[in-house]
């Protein structure tokens, strides 16, 4: 309830700044479960998708936004629980697996989960590499995934910029990816990259971002090592 209360709130306000321009919002399924994977470009993203799409989205953040302390830390946690966002560990291994099964739990409800495949912002405005998990999932509960691409908004907050600039954007929903319900643990890695470099070239086609065939963590950790 306090998703839509926010979206009905705020939405007219953050359309008004972002001039959210979409396409494609018919190839969201109206009932059933779906999958929607879009690039990462600015924390303002999953702030625009939920203005853009019909339907309620699921979301995974960052365990950090969970446990902070004091006041603040409370009130992060209160909002994103509200707004149906959820943990996940992003420390590595097998820390993620259990917001990975609240993700199918989601899913296998009927609900819309939305994921950024690469598993974190841009660290330059070009398309990364794609996790696998996004697959995995949609073998696991026979679910479509709707790639999408987001335009315009690292120009409007760039990295390390708290509050957005006003200005326009762009959102773009594609055609549904169909996919079987299959035995994971009965698939090949290959099947699995498969889908996912499918759902990202896909995703890049439609952002028009240079896609680079490396995870963004690691740029990103190859940067922090040259910074110090």
């Amino acid at each position: 309830m306090l998703y839509w209360f926010f979206v009905k709130l705020l939405g007219p306000l953050a359309r008004a700044w972002f001039h959210p321009d979409v396409h494609g919002g018919e190839h969201i399924p109206t009932t059933g479960s779906v999958i929607i994977a879009s690039n990462h470009l600015a924390v303002i993203d999953d702030g625009l998708l939920p203005l853009a799409c019909p339907r309620m989205i699921h979301f995974m953040a960052k365990a950090e936004y969970f446990t902070g302390k004091g006041i603040k830390g409370r009130f992060k946690k209160w909002w994103f629980s509200s707004v149906g966002v959820f943990p996940v560990d992003r420390s590595g291994g097998s820390k993620s697996l259990g917001a990975l099964e609240t993700a199918r739990e989601i899913l296998e409800q009927g609900h819309v989960f939305g994921i950024h495949p690469e598993g974190t912002r841009s660290p330059d405005g070009r398309l990364y590499r794609g996790h696998t998990g996004m697959a995995r999932l949609a073998f696991e509960t026979g679910t479509p995934i709707v790639p999408a691409a987001l335009i315009g908004t690292r120009e409007l907050q760039r990295p390390g910029k708290t509050l957005p600039s006003r200005g326009r954007t762009t959102v773009v929903f594609g055609e549904p990816i169909q996919v079987r319900r299959e035995v994971v643990t009965q698939l090949t890695h290959e099947e699995i990259r498969d889908l996912t470099d499918r759902v990202m070239r896909e995703i890049s086609r439609m952002s028009g971002q240079e896609y680079v065939d490396i995870y963004a963590q690691v740029v990103k950790k190859r940067e922090q090592r040259q910074a110090i």
